[in-house]
């Protein structure tokens, strides 16, 4: 799909949501975002964002975005509770709940901020790759179907091969397919675009779930719209692995190097090989 046609993309059927009184709002799974189990958790993401971002009185962009996991979410129709907990003069923070059923699934914390034009400085660097078509594309599992929603090429760390690996850094050059600009809802589930680190240290999938993802929003509308519908580089790696969790920390930059989010996550998993 090219832009301007009139087709709606897979994506924003994520984010399409009927607004309730007050601030209630419902919202319906996706097929074609599917995980292993219920939703990719990326897409819960934007969908709590986009809830929050959709208030009438919300002022300003994301700078911050916390989601708990805390239950798988079941296909079909689910409620998000939000609320504005706080109001200073700068930034509003902003809470909501998904639930099913009466059942709590999700929750996410945010923050959003009206950014000023202060001294600014970026310290993160993107790392030296070629560009995107110097690199093959990566081939995902059919049964992980939100995968298939993002062109990856592999810089390094692609798919698990079987292999054992030292190292759990992985590199992507992605973008959505069909093709999609860019926008904080699309941007917090690129975040989450990585397969769980465990699996590239194991060179095998493993049970493993994210509990906790942040995502700290680094550019605003503007930069997000000269990006478009172009490759972002998403690189991400695990610190420690033990006691059935991990972390792991992730950067996406532009293609021009600009630093547009970074994001943290806790991770946990089962393995009974033990090293």
């Amino acid at each position: 799909m090219t832009t301007g046609q009139c087709t709606r993309h897979p994506f924003d059927a994520v984010l399409e949501l009927e607004f309730l009184d007050g601030r209630g709002v419902r919202g319906r799974t996706v097929p074609e975002y599917a995980n292993m189990v219920g939703p990719f958790g990326g897409a819960t993401a934007a969908v709590l964002l986009r809830a929050i971002e959709a208030q009438p009185d919300r002022v300003g962009e994301p700078v911050a975005l916390t989601v708990t996991y805390a239950a798988p979410i079941a296909y079909g129709e689910f409620d998000v509770d939000v609320d504005l907990v706080r109001i200073n003069r700068t930034n509003q923070h902003w809470m909501a709940r998904l639930t099913q059923g009466g059942e709590m699934k999700s929750t996410a914390m945010a923050i959003f901020g009206t950014r000023r034009q202060v001294w600014s400085d970026t310290e993160e660097v993107m790392p030296a790759v070629g560009e995107p078509h110097a690199y093959p594309v990566a081939v995902w599992p059919p049964l992980v179907r939100f995968l298939h929603n993002y062109e990856a090429r592999v810089v390094d760390g692609g798919p698990p091969t079987g292999e054992a690996a030292p190292s759990s850094v992985s590199t992507f050059w992605v973008r959505h397919t069909p093709a999609r600009r860019l926008d904080f809802p699309a941007l917090a589930a690129l975040a989450d675009v990585f397969f769980p680190r465990i699996f590239a240290r194991l060179g095998r999938l493993v049970p493993a779930g994210t509990v906790s993802m942040t995502t700290f929003f680094h550019a605003d509308a503007a930069e997000l719209e000269r990006v478009g519908e172009d490759y972002i580089l998403a690189t991400a790696r695990g610190h420690r692995f033990a006691g059935g969790f991990f972390d792991q920390s992730a950067q996406l930059f532009s293609r021009g190097g600009a630093l547009l989010a970074t994001s943290n996550q806790v991770v946990y998993y089962k393995d009974s090989g033990l090293q």
